[in-house]
């Protein structure tokens, strides 16, 4: 089996402001799955987090939990965080942290945050537009 690449991207309007998610999973060239979710008010690192948490919760969901799994987000700031190069400042993350390594450590053995160019980016960020556009 391959592994599961997840683009994941969260942003807000005016941050803080309407905010969405946008997440897209493939195997190989197959699209695994898809979501766009209005999120309401929040920062944009609010929603890049909360696009992390739904792709994880959904992968789980639909049983690729096992799988080596390579969540892709445009984030560098969020992914070093992740991956406990930065440390995290602002105190209304650490919940949505917690969340993502509470996951991590119940039910995924083999994932690992890449921060990619805007431009690997640009389906997810599509999806958090049209959440965003949908929601207001």
């Amino acid at each position: 089996m391959s592994k599961v690449l997840i683009y994941t991207d969260g942003g807000a309007r005016n941050n803080p402001g309407p905010a969405g998610a946008g997440v897209i999973a493939y195997e190989g060239q197959r699209k695994l799955f898809e979501i766009k979710k209005f999120l309401g008010e929040r920062t944009n690192n609010a929603a890049e987090y909360e696009a992390v948490i739904l792709a994880l919760t959904e992968a789980k969901r639909r049983g690729y939990a096992s799988r080596e799994i390579e969540v892709r987000m445009d984030s560098e700031l969020i992914q070093r965080q992740l991956t406990d190069e930065y440390q995290i400042k602002e105190e209304t993350l650490w919940p949505k942290y917690m969340k993502v390594h509470n996951l991590l450590v119940a039910h995924f053995p083999h994932v690992r945050f890449i921060h990619v160019p805007r431009e690997e980016n640009r389906e997810a960020d599509k999806l958090v537009n049209e959440a965003i556009d949908e929601g207001e």
